[in-house]
């Protein structure tokens, strides 16, 4: 693709060096992934600063770097005459502007849905991806579980574990155009907004979860958290908000009312859908769904409240784009549920191994209320550390469980680059009694997943916390693979159900 740079406005460019066109064939945030003609942006973290690699970068045939060091390219340019070196203010702006037209605005030709929250975004996505594809609106999906068209789980190495870099957001959106996919459903973490991975997309809706506190390593505040989460629904033409949540709904509803629909399981009187009389059956939940004037009785493959409640977000979504109540409630028995969410797997021994991401304290206490709703002779729970988290919140995992199973074992997810020991030391500290029998600890996820299967007894629930990102453990920087039903399987002579 041949690109004129001198287009300033449109990419954010405060300074050309260099040649004003060039033949571009690739996008590239990482220098030894560079391909030839490849455009290299230059990002920054914490750790890492990309204006260190750029000559790198163009050894392995980049013709465009873009970053924000006016001197280094001034001298580069010297010696490298034949490069463009684009001077701008934000990189990661201009990757995301830059990456839309790479793509050709691939984004503008599906309908776009965008969920944030603390807690519930991996399911209500996951719910939205099966309900719009059931209606006809053949939708993919971007989140924690992976890559995922309308059909399949695409093959894809993500750049972050929820929400991907910009670059690659435009490339999947144009993949799923090219899969003749309809629409897109994704995860929007607070930190993705604050870093302007989704800069540049309007949404056609955007969906509010819940709102409490996570990711304090990256924001240090609830102010700004909860400010990141917002901005979401400044590039939205709908907005889904769940009124029982007291941690940012208020500040939604001030928004207004146009292109707004609410939900609530807790029987709001404003709320615009509703579900009340809820009851545990053994294969999902029983309830009544309100629709302002309309109320009809369902039972659906549907465990726990909160994932009622992730339901109605996903109808709501559905409403906004146009699906009637109608031809929703005809699809609602065929939804499918995402990979690790309430994951039921059945054992020879009549127990009930159940996978969720839980990785909050409030997500852990919501789950342990619901669980306990089932029949059950006793309780095993697996928490996990997660290393590429808070280290504050760890405590709270172990406040949050003491007390309400029968048998707790302390295990690590993605230790990244820190020592196990220390994360599970961390997670002990949270205890009012470390030392009870019934604790026990282990320095990995499938020594914990071994520990829990192996205390498991006829009757009982085992429930397994945390989890895997694209079926892997983030361990020294590298992603180890890790698969939960391997491990549970191999505990059975017979595969299990």
């Amino acid at each position: 693709m041949k690109i004129q740079f001198d287009q300033t406005q449109k990419f954010h460019i405060n300074k050309i060096y260099g040649p004003i066109h060039q033949e571009v064939n690739a996008l590239s945030f990482h220098s030894k992934r560079v391909e030839p003609q490849s455009v290299f942006f230059c990002l920054q973290g914490d750790n890492f600063d990309g204006h260190k690699y750029v000559e790198e970068a163009i050894a392995q045939g980049a013709c465009v770097i873009i970053g924000s060091d006016g001197s280094l390219f001034n001298r580069l340019v010297q010696t490298y005459d034949q490069t463009t070196f684009l001077l701008v203010n934000h990189v990661r702006s201009a990757m995301a502007a830059f990456s839309k037209e790479y793509f050709n605005r691939a984004d503008e030709e599906l309908k776009t849905v965008g969920v944030t929250g603390t807690n519930g975004k991996t399911t209500v996505a996951a719910y939205i991806r099966s309900l719009l594809t059931l209606l006809g609106l053949r939708t993919g999906s971007i989140g924690t579980t992976g890559i995922w068209s309308s059909t399949r789980k695409l093959n894809y190495k993500k750049s972050t574990p929820t929400t991907p870099e910009s670059m690659d957001i435009h490339r999947i959106f144009r993949d799923f155009r090219n899969l003749n996919d309809q629409g897109a459903v994704m995860e929007v973490s607070s930190i993705a907004l604050d870093q302007c991975r989704v800069e540049g997309i309007q949404f056609d809706v955007a969906v509010h979860t819940n709102f409490s506190e996570d990711h304090m390593e990256y924001h240090r505040t609830m102010d700004h958290y909860r400010e990141c989460k917002m901005r979401l629904f400044h590039q939205a033409n709908h907005r889904v908000v769940n009124l029982d949540d007291d941690g940012m709904a208020s500040e939604l509803l001030a928004m207004g009312k146009d292109g707004l629909l609410t939900y609530s399981i807790n029987n709001h009187p404003e709320a615009d859908l509703s579900a009340i009389h809820l009851k545990v059956m053994e294969k999902g939940t029983q309830f009544s769904l309100k629709y302002r004037d309309k109320t009809v009785n369902v039972e659906l493959p549907v465990y726990g409240n909160y994932n009622v409640a992730n339901l109605l977000a996903a109808i709501a979504t559905a409403l906004h784009l146009g699906f009637s109540f109608h031809e929703i409630l005809k699809v609602l028995p065929n939804l499918e549920s995402p990979e690790g969410r309430f994951q039921v797997i059945e054992t020879p021994l009549q127990q009930k191994v159940i996978l969720d991401y839980a990785h909050t304290p409030v997500a852990l206490e919501r789950l342990v209320e619901e669980v306990k709703k089932m029949n059950y002779r006793r309780l095993i729970v697996m928490v996990a550390g997660v290393g590429i988290r808070d280290f504050n919140k760890m405590p709270k995992m172990a406040n949050a469980i003491e007390g309400k199973a029968d048998e707790v074992i302390v295990t690590v997810d993605h230790p990244a680059h820190h020592d196990p020991q220390i994360i599970v030391d961390k997670v002990m500290t949270g205890f009012i009694n470390p030392g009870a029998g019934n604790i026990h600890s282990t320095l990995t996820r499938e020594e914990g997943i071994r520990k829990s299967m192996s205390l498991g007894q006829e009757g009982d629930i085992i429930l397994l916390t945390g989890g895997c990102i694209n079926n892997a453990q983030i361990v020294k920087g590298e992603e180890v693979p890790h698969f939960d039903e391997k491990i549970i399987e191999s505990f059975f002579p017979r595969v299990v159900q």
